[in-house]
This record gives C-alpha cells, sequence and structure tokens, in this order.
C-alpha cells in the first residue's frame, strides 16, 4: 500500500501520517516504512544541529505500522493506543534514514490488540517494543 492506499484505512494525516507504505506479509506479519525526511515538524527542535527522530515519534511509527495488522476490521472503527510495554531504543534514526517496522500479531482480548514491533535502520534495531490497542467505534471518539 502507498500513502493514499493507507489513508483508507488510518485516520492520520500530514503533519502525523507517519507510514510511507505498508504491506502484509505471507507469514501475517505486516512491515511499514517511513522515510526521514528532514523537514518533519518534530526535528525542528530535537535537537538543533544534531536532529535525532523522538522516540516517541519512533513508537507512533510502529503504532501507524501495526494498524495494518487490524486493516479488516477498522471500518467504523479507531484505533487509539491502549499501552506499551518493554519498549526499547537501541539507534538513532537521522534525516534521510528510512525505517522499517516488522510488525507481529501477538493476541486479541476483545477489543484489545497485543502487538510486536521492530524498526529497523540500515539493518540495525532502531526501536522494539510491545503495543497495545483499542478498537473504538468512531462515533465514541468524535468530539
Amino acid at each position: 500500500m502507498n500513502r493514499e492506499q493507507i489513508k483508507q484505512i488510518l485516520p492520520h494525516r500530514e503533519p502525523m501520517l507517519l507510514v510511507d507504505e505498508a504491506y502484509k506479509n505471507e507469514d501475517g506479519t505486516v512491515t511499514g516504512k517511513y522515510t526521514v525526511k528532514g523537514d518533519e515538524f518534530f526535528l525542528q527542535g530535537h535537537f538543533p544541529g544534531n536532529p535525532i527522530v523522538p522516540g516517541v515519534i519512533l513508537c507512533e511509527m510502529a503504532a501507524q505500522s501495526a494498524c495494518m495488522l487490524m486493516s479488516d476490521g477498522l471500518q467504523g472503527k479507531t484505533t487509539l493506543y491502549a499501552g506499551m510495554n518493554n519498549v526499547k531504543f537501541k539507534n538513532p534514526v537521522r534525516p534521510g534514514d528510512t525505517v522499517e517496522f516488522t510488525c507481529t500479531h501477538i493476541r486479541s482480548v476483545g477489543p484489545i490488540h497485543f502487538i510486536k514491533a521492530e524498526g529497523k535502520n540500515g539493518g540495525k534495531t532502531a526501536v522494539i517494543g510491545e503495543f497495545s490497542f483499542a478498537l473504538v467505534d468512531s462515533e465514541k471518539v468524535k468530539v
């Protein structure tokens, strides 16, 4: 899927759409990719002269990639973060880098889905962790 196809699944839009492409693999995992251009809002002050993607943004990239695992059940639903466990940041991500996320569904309990995600940059792990999401009726989260 390209960005336009991803927008059919995710409610995120620029500047918060943080996945450029995603696809489901034959083994049931999902791969998502994002290339850091260098002009993103989150790099403006993090850090001047030494831009590094903040860890929380790497988690958001992982989450958006992970949502592709649930794409078949997202009609009329919004995915909301429910938790993060065992998240570790191993190597920095900088402008020009492409982070490739591999997401694996661990289990589901009712509307809560548990997913493991690992983001690699140049073959080196940048972020790894377990994320949980609640699928909520979209009407319930509108203002």
